[in-house]
């Protein structure tokens, strides 16, 4: 059996475990609940009524939150001329082409947290996608990374850009800011992924399409949220 923190215990205790909250309870009590002395990642947790087996209900894109996450993120671009002058530009950390994808290769080189290439790029690096696939580094055009405009998304990275995808049981979880933001951008945030993902629903999904919301901090207990608290 589980073993869970004292902090974590006297989190849970102002948490009422089959309680759904408004928005705005649940957001206030996710900063409350936070059990670290770090600055705590505020993660969401959506589940969906989706069958992942099935090729048009596949879920996987990438948002640009409103108000970011708080996380700084490293770029890797893979791109030649123009748009390697541009993604430098743009404040790409690293850019390079096929000596990048030799760093990679032969120094296990992972100093970085995106990986944005132009679709030129692609068959030389999907000869090394055995070592960058199982890291979740390979582009991908479903989440803006690959592309002929790579300065577009080193910008979107910058500011905030996140990753989603939906587990073989519906689940997208991602990170939608820091306990220190304030409730107003906290729930920005959350209302933004809610309605982006309301927006991507299958046209062959029936019956109703979100099933559970909850957010929680690193290491904090679930908080669960009431759907109809929140405009989609």
């Amino acid at each position: 059996m589980k073993k869970f923190g004292k902090k974590y215990v006297e989190a849970s205790k102002l948490v009422e475990a089959n309680k759904q909250y408004t928005l705005s309870e649940a957001v206030d009590l996710v900063k409350k609940t936070s059990v670290t002395k770090f600055d705590s990642s505020v993660e969401i947790a959506v589940k969906l009524n989706i069958d992942t087996k099935k090729a048009d209900q596949q879920m996987r894109g990438s948002i640009v939150l409103p108000n970011g996450n708080g996380k700084t993120k490293k770029v890797l671009v893979l791109a030649k001329g123009a748009a390697a002058e541009a993604a430098k530009a743009a404040g790409a950390d690293y850019v390079g082409e096929q000596d990048m994808i030799d760093k990679i290769a032969k120094e296990n080189w992972f100093d970085y947290d995106v990986i944005v290439a132009t679709p030129e790029m692609m068959p030389a690096l999907g000869k090394i996608g055995r070592v960058l696939g199982p890291r979740g580094l390979m582009p991908n055009p479903k989440t803006g990374t690959v592309t002929t405009t790579p300065d577009k998304a080193v910008l979107d990275v910058k500011k905030g850009m996140v990753e989603y995808r939906a587990d073989q049981y519906g689940n997208v979880n991602l990170s939608v800011g820091k306990v220190s933001f304030t409730e107003d951008k906290l729930i920005e945030n959350i209302k933004f992924v809610i309605n982006t993902l309301v927006k991507a629903k299958p046209a062959s999904v029936k019956g109703k399409y979100i099933k559970n919301i909850s957010l929680s901090t690193t290491m904090g207990p679930g908080i669960h949220v009431d759907q109809n608290s929140i405009d989609m």
